[in-house]
C-alpha cells in the first residue's frame, strides 16, 4: 500500500491488478448484467447514448459492499483524503457498460462536480473503477491524461497526451479527483463493463443520495463501518445530526449511529490527536 500511495502521488492515477478474483467478478457480473439489460441507455452525449447504466450498488451487490471497505481503498483514501477532512465517505456506486459503437466521452475532472467552487489545494475524492471485463483501447478502456492535475483548468490535452488505462478483468484504476479523464469508444462487438466506486470528503454533498438509495431498512443489515461510508455518521461534532420524526425518546439531535445501536464515530479528533474544532475556529 506504501508503494500504491506514493505512486498515487507522483502520478495521479494508478492501475492495480488482481484486486477481485476471478470468482468475484463472475459473482460481480452476475449481479449487476440483469440490471443494467432492464437499463434504458444514457440521454446524452456526457452519459452515452449507447451506454447503460445503474446505481445504488451497495444496496444491490454483495461483492460492491466487499469491494467498498477493501482495506486497500481504505488506506489509500485515508492517505488522500484524512488531511482535508475528518473523514471521508462514499459519494458514488454505479455500474457502467459501454456498448458497441459507443463515441468517447467528453474528458473532465470530476472535481467539477462541485462547481469548480473548492480550490485546487483541496483534492475532493478519491475515484475508482473496476474493470469486470478486460479494457483494452479498442473496447472504450478509461482514457487518462497524465499530468493534467498540475494543469491550468482551461488546457486542453493533446492526442498524444491522451493514454488508455488498459487492464485485465479484476483489476482497479484509482485515480483523483484532478485529474482529466472519460470513457473511451467501444469499437468493438461486445460491451465493457465496469463499476465506479468513488469516495469523497465527509462534508461534502454525496453525488450519488445514499439515504435514498441505501435507506435505513436497507443500511440496517449492513456492518457499521460500511453504513458510516455511505454517510450514517456524522461529518463534523455538529453536522450531519438527526432528530426521531416521530420523537422517539433518546433521538433528538443525535448522531445518526443511533439510529442502528452503533458507537457514534469520533468525528472531532484526528488519529494525531489534533482537535478539527480547535484547529478551525475563527477561519
Amino acid at each position: 500500500v506504501a508503494d500504491m500511495a506514493a505512486a498515487l502521488d507522483e502520478q495521479e492515477a494508478i492501475i492495480v491488478q488482481g484486486f477481485l478474483s476471478p470468482e468475484d467478478v463472475e459473482t460481480f457480473k452476475a449481479e449487476l448484467v440483469p440490471i443494467l439489460d432492464a437499463t434504458d441507455h444514457g440521454g446524452d452525449s456526457f452519459a452515452g447514448f449507447k451506454t447503460r447504466r445503474a446505481g445504488a450498488l451497495i444496496a444491490r451487490s454483495s461483492i460492491c459492499r466487499k469491494a467498498a471497505v477493501h482495506p486497500v481503498l481504505m488506506a489509500l483514501a485515508e492517505h488522500r483524503l484524512s488531511r482535508f477532512s475528518a473523514g471521508f465517505q462514499i459519494s458514488l456506486t454505479q455500474a457502467v457498460s459501454i456498448g458497441p459503437g459507443e463515441g468517447g466521452q467528453i474528458l473532465h475532472r470530476d472535481r467539477g462536480l462541485w462547481g469548480g467552487h473548492i480550490p485546487r489545494r483541496i483534492e475532493t475524492q478519491l475515484g475508482t473503477m473496476i474493470a469486470l471485463s478486460d479494457f483494452t483501447h479498442e473496447n472504450g478502456a478509461t482514457r487518462v491524461v497524465p499530468g493534467s492535475h498540475k494543469w491550468e483548468a482551461d488546457r486542453q490535452p493533446e492526442p498524444h497526451e491522451i493514454t488508455s488505462a488498459e487492464m485485465p478483468a479484476g483489476s482497479i484504476l484509482i485515480y483523483s479527483g484532478t485529474i482529466i479523464h472519460g470513457g473511451g469508444a467501444n469499437e468493438t462487438k461486445i460491451p465493457r463493463l465496469g463499476v465506479l466506486l468513488h469516495y469523497t470528503l465527509n462534508w461534502l454533498r454525496q453525488q450519488e443520495n445514499q439515504y435514498l438509495s441505501c435507506p435505513p431498512d436497507i443500511a440496517k443489515d449492513f456492518t457499521p463501518q460500511l453504513r458510516r461510508l455511505i454517510g450514517y455518521s456524522q461529518g463534523s461534532p455538529v453536522m450531519g445530526f438527526y432528530s426521531s420524526p416521530t420523537g422517539e425518546p433518546g433521538r433528538e439531535t443525535v448522531p445518526p449511529e443511533t439510529m442502528f445501536g452503533d458507537e457514534p464515530s469520533k468525528v472531532g479528533e484526528r488519529k494525531s490527536g489534533e482537535n478539527v474544532v480547535d484547529v478551525t475556529r475563527g477561519r
